[in-house]
């Protein structure tokens, strides 16, 4: 929800954002470890200005004020994570509180600049600059063409993607096509770290097609995406190679892989919306005793990817209840070990801008071995089983 603040007939002001409530709790996946909790606060401003038709500013600031157990200020419950802000050419602190010097407690304050850009407008183009979010990808669970600043599937809060600082150039194409490309600018502007992209789109026999060249870190990804419409289920094709510092000499192909989700979705009479997706991800390996040594592997250290092993199968449904109530169920089943992760969800429209919801991550599967050094036995028995509630409130 915005509210405009109209000063002339061709300017407009608009503020909004949200508070949002994340209350957790998790125990390790190790044996008799005792449970967790995290309770997590998030204030987030939007700020817009439209000074013209051809010109907008946008602006957003993330504040974030957690409670939680000390050990977790320095290791994270999951054991893997994607970085959120490497695509950024200087930033400050995310840490408010606790400094680096100072001793570290049960509170810890957060602070995010996620959004500062500008867009221009023209005939020819749309042209942007600064911090914004730049996602790609029809898949509904696993996105391979989206590595720039992913969500991981067992993310909480996934409303706003996180903001990288760019230079970008959109160009329409006929009704529905788009060239899109761009800079992704790293730290410091060092090329072995930023990103180059060209992305086209187009629509032909009522199917989205779009290809995509992304140069990111020395990698180069190529990209495909399909989606349309079968009867009347949805279906979406993405897929994406990856070649390991293909300019280097010596080129190693052993550090090449693909990545590919297809699925098919179903909506039965606007009340029940259920989906079915296979994720193939061949920089991962089927042996759980292999998972932590191949994290060292490029697609891990800067590819974005984050599961483990090979062969997923991802249902999910969801269903309305009441026109308040609805309920949301989501499986990803490593066909490899066998392990499954669970995520049921239960959530209710309070009010027009008032929303409350209650649901777990549900880890089934051979926990790890405890002894001098931890081996995992499985992908989803090495994560904690996790219970959530949040409230959200938009202004």
């Amino acid at each position: 929800m915005t509210t405009p603040l109209v000063g002339t007939a061709d300017s407009e002001f608009q503020v909004g954002g949200y508070y949002k409530n994340f209350f957790t709790a998790f125990n390790s996946p190790l044996p008799d470890a005792s449970m967790m909790g995290v309770v997590v606060n998030r204030v987030r401003l939007n700020l817009s200005y439209t000074p013209a038709d051809s010109l907008s500013l946008a602006f957003a600031y993330d504040f974030t004020p957690r409670v939680q157990d000390p050990l977790l200020f320095s290791q994270s419950p999951i054991a893997v994570g994607v970085a959120s802000s490497r695509y950024r050419v200087v930033d400050f602190d995310s840490s408010i509180y606790p400094r680096q010097d100072e001793p570290v407690g049960s509170v810890g304050i957060y602070h995010n600049l996620d959004r500062a850009a500008v867009q221009y407008s023209t005939d020819f183009a749309d042209i942007s600059v600064g911090r914004d979010a730049i996602a790609w990808g029809s898949a509904r669970i696993v996105n391979p063409t989206d590595i720039i600043a992913p969500y991981t599937y067992d993310q909480l809060d996934t409303e706003d993607r996180i903001g990288v600082d760019a230079l970008r150039v959109r160009i329409p194409v006929g009704v529905m096509g788009e060239i899109d490309t761009g800079y992704i600018f790293g730290s410091n502007f060092d090329f072995d770290k930023s990103a180059v992209f060209l992305r086209t789109q187009l629509n032909a026999v009522e199917t989205d097609f779009s290809i995509l060249l992304l140069e990111f870190q020395r990698d180069l990804l190529v990209g495909f995406d399909v989606a349309r419409g079968i009867g009347g289920a949805g279906f979406w094709l993405e897929t994406a190679y990856v070649f390991a510092t293909p300019f280097d000499d010596g080129h190693d192909t052993s550090n090449n892989y693909l990545r590919t989700s297809v699925g098919l979705d179903y909506s039965f009479g606007g009340e029940t919306y259920t989906f079915i997706e296979y994720h193939f991800n061949g920089a991962g390996t089927k042996a759980p005793e292999n998972f932590l040594t191949n994290l060292e592997q490029p697609a891990y250290t800067r590819g974005g990817v984050y599961l483990l092993g090979t062969h997923y199968l991802a249902p999910g449904f969801t269903r309305q209840l009441t026109p308040l109530i609805s309920f949301s169920g989501q499986m990803l089943f490593n066909l490899s070990d066998p392990s499954t992760w669970i995520a049921p969800q239960i959530a209710y429209n309070v009010a027009e801008d008032i929303h409350l919801s209650v649901g777990g991550f549900i880890s089934i599967g051979k926990r790890p071995k405890s002894g001098d050094s931890t081996q995992l036995q499985s992908e989803f028995g090495s994560y904690p089983n996790l219970f959530f509630s949040s409230f959200r409130v938009y202004f």
